[in-house]
């Protein structure tokens, strides 16, 4: 069974080395920092600075100290593909009682990292015990090999798995019995948030029937624009999303040609979505002021507010972006908020926020 692996220590190292370049920045100077380099054929990367992949955790042998708190499995969408999701469940799931279900998005700025990647293992295996929830956390292909909207097709196809699961089509796997296929949020950090944003959209033009989208939660969302905002302005030096880098990454993400105000990018620009906002679910928008992308996230939620959308929103000072995957306090608050926005938010008249969360919601709905 895979070993502990010092995650913070791991996650600071990598964060570290995206400090500021003196100087007029270029594509190289960006690269460097990622971690990144051309392969020969110039359409692909090398990825050399990794957090490190850790295999999934399918049943507890009763060897690791301390003993899993959430049982894991890779299961593989197709036989045709390539495409899979990592499933997990709480250790000990209720019997007699069925269990939300999550499907997660990681981070990575849509260029690094993968469902495998230790610190977003970590994190669901919290969320899978922490709720108690079933969690569906999906593979998707990374750019500029693939670049957007590849990362969205890969997320809609992991929710036709989802529902095909649902209705036993090709049978069912015994971890999806736990399953509430009623109570299905969507749930993304960074990159991980854009894609739940895009994919909940797109969702709402096929028939995913009995499932039913009950929340979408957004944490620290990865957007963007052409025109800066005040904090991307006064952060543009952020050793965690410095601001040329940011601008690299968004080129190797979007489509070629297009620029940062293209709707995959900047949601409030446009586009081809705007007509279905209005019939998304609840959504939870959580940022921090020390966060160069905050603004973003601002923007978005009042953008969703004024298409009557209920949002429940949490922008905290200070922080940083992925403050979560190092900091056990932030993350145990972000923990506390989805369990809440999942379990309680939207129920009863009178509902309790939690302290530091706001609401804005209209009585028609």
């Amino acid at each position: 069974m895979q070993k502990p692996i010092h995650t913070l220590v791991v996650f600071f190292f990598i964060c570290l080395s995206w400090q500021k370049i003196d100087g007029q920045q270029t594509w190289q100077d960006a690269f460097k920092v990622l971690g990144i380099a051309w392969n020969k054929d110039g359409t692909s990367l090398n990825r050399t600075i990794q957090i490190p992949m850790v295999d999934p955790t399918p049943y507890d042998d009763g060897t690791t100290t301390p003993a899993p708190i959430a049982l894991s499995q890779d299961i593989q969408l197709t036989a045709s593909s390539k495409a899979y999701v990592r499933l997990y469940i709480p250790t000990n799931p209720p019997k007699n009682k069925k269990l939300p279900l999550i499907i997660y998005f990681h981070g990575g700025d849509f260029v690094l990292f993968s469902a495998t990647t230790v610190i977003f293992h970590n994190f669901c295996n919290q969320i899978a015990s922490q709720l108690p929830a079933v969690v569906v956390s999906v593979e998707y292909r990374l750019a500029p090999e693939n670049r957007l909207p590849a990362a969205y097709d890969d997320a809609l196809n992991a929710l036709f798995w989802v529902r095909n699961q649902s209705l036993g089509i090709g049978g069912r796997d015994p971890w999806m019995e736990y399953a509430d296929f009623t109570k299905v949020y969507y749930l993304g950090s960074s990159a991980g948030a854009n894609i739940a944003y895009h994919v909940a959209l797109r969702a709402l033009d096929f028939d995913f029937r009995p499932l039913k989208f009950q929340g979408l939660l957004m944490n620290q969302g990865y957007f963007g624009g052409v025109k800066r905002t005040p904090s991307e302005i006064r952060l543009k030096d952020d050793p965690y999303v410095a601001l040329y880098v940011n601008d690299v990454l968004w080129t190797l993400a979007l489509p070629k040609n297009v620029n940062r105000d293209h709707e995959f990018c900047n949601p409030i620009s446009g586009g081809t979505y705007l007509g279905r906002v209005y019939r998304l679910p609840k959504v939870y928008v959580k940022g921090d002021y020390g966060d160069p992308l905050v603004d973003r996230s601002v923007l978005l939620a009042q953008y969703l507010q004024s298409c009557r959308v209920k949002v429940y929103a949490r922008f905290k000072q200070g922080g940083y972006h992925g403050i979560e995957l190092s900091n056990t306090t932030e993350a145990q608050l972000l923990y506390d908020d989805i369990k809440w926005f999942v379990n309680e938010a939207g129920v009863g008249i009178q509902e309790k926020l939690p302290e530091g969360v706001s609401y804005s919601g209209h009585a028609s709905q």
